[in-house]
């Protein structure tokens, strides 16, 4: 607690604070520090530092499997420190209560992909006095296996339609669209033909849909707001908030999946909207981002990779891209400009195994299965 601090500390780190304030907003904002308040650990740091972390330096490289050797030093060797306690990605991992402070993390614990956290707290007279975080960069360990295609059936798409999400459903497709005719749409497969359709405000941008116990998702770009609405009726029934943007939406289970454009995948709690975890999506070469459209396809989030001809087979568990579908060619249409109208939109008749893919205002929708 700050009360622990003789006077001439709480002048030198009201100071600091000051100088923090106008560096970070251009102008002086003076804190105000009640005796009761906890220093931010970064303050903190500048008068107890015992530990320092030496290895992994910070965004060291790492592969999913390989362990990751851990050591720790002491910096205020007249400070006796009690024990030093390591977290991996917001997990505690073990205490060490003499040293050398080292540890191996196991491999069987690096089994995520993405940009993870190693943290470790110092404690001394029975307080945490020191914490510090370093961050590690985990890529997949496998070489993800590339797939080509074979059309099996084409049908007729709206050239309107500038398709931001797709599912199928008991025969008929539905498709949510983006741009200046931004809409939810019921489609007839075989035809193209438009059943029904609910507009979007002008002012939105449509992006991708999805389908949870009877109710279409509809989330938009850059407006953070999406709608729910009944599957029988198109009629909305309420309206869902994200803090970020909103590109693609498929479900997995209780969950709804939602794509930024990054390389993030948000898994959402559907009664509230609100995330509960999340995963980052690499392949062994680094991060793989601009996911877009998305569909669970086979325990496996398939996701249109935005300004290419790509689609990414993704481990909804590990983050790891197990295969890449290059469907480069399949739109034989030379009025479309497929460099401007991308490939965009999956979907999937999982009870006779078809696969759909479309692109934005493109003129055809395919059926295709996979070539190796």
């Amino acid at each position: 607690m700050i009360n622990n601090y003789p006077k001439y500390m709480l002048a030198m780190i009201t100071a600091l604070l000051i100088c923090w304030s106008i560096s970070c907003s251009g102008r002086s904002e003076k804190k105000d520090i009640r005796a009761d308040e906890t220093l931010p650990e970064s303050v903190s740091e500048v008068f107890v530092k015992l530990i320092d972390i030496v290895t992994p330096e910070d965004n060291s490289e790492y592969i999913t499997g390989e362990g990751i050797k851990v050591k720790i030093e002491s910096v205020r060797r007249e400070e006796r420190i009690d024990s030093v306690t390591v977290f991996y990605d917001g997990i505690r991992l073990i205490s060490l209560t003499e040293s050398p402070w080292e540890y191996n993390i196991p491999s069987d614990i690096i089994s995520a992909t993405g940009r993870k956290s190693l943290k470790a707290t110092a404690y001394s007279n029975g307080k945490a006095r020191t914490t510090i975080t370093r961050f590690v960069k985990v890529k997949s360990d496998i070489e993800p296996e590339r797939y080509s295609y074979r059309v099996v059936n084409s049908y007729p798409h709206d050239r309107e339609a500038f398709t931001q999400g797709l599912f199928y459903d008991n025969g008929l497709l539905y498709e949510g669209t983006g741009e200046t005719n931004s809409s939810l749409r019921e489609v007839e497969l075989t035809t193209g033909k438009v059943i029904r359709q609910v507009n979007l405000d002008p002012s939105l941008f449509g992006e991708g849909i999805t389908l949870y116990k009877e109710k279409i998702f509809q989330i938009t770009w850059t407006s953070m707001v999406g709608f729910v609405y009944d599957l029988q009726t198109f009629r909305q029934l309420n309206k869902i908030y994200y803090q970020t943007q909103g590109w693609g939406l498929t479900t997995i289970d209780d969950r709804i999946v939602m794509s930024d454009g990054t390389n993030v995948l948000y898994f959402i709690e559907p009664e509230m909207f609100t995330v509960v975890s999340r995963i980052e999506v690499y392949d062994n070469k680094g991060e793989v981002d601009q996911l877009n459209e998305l569909e669970y396809i086979d325990g496996e989030i398939w996701a249109n990779i935005w300004n290419t001809d790509l689609i990414a087979r993704i481990d909804p568990g590990s983050g790891k891209v197990l295969a890449y579908i290059d469907l480069s060619g399949i739109l034989k249409d030379p009025v479309v400009n497929t460099n401007e109208d991308v490939l965009n939109g999956i979907a999937w008749d999982k009870d006779n195994g078809r696969i759909f893919v479309t692109g934005k205002n493109w003129p055809r929708l395919f059926e295709i299965r996979l070539v190796r």
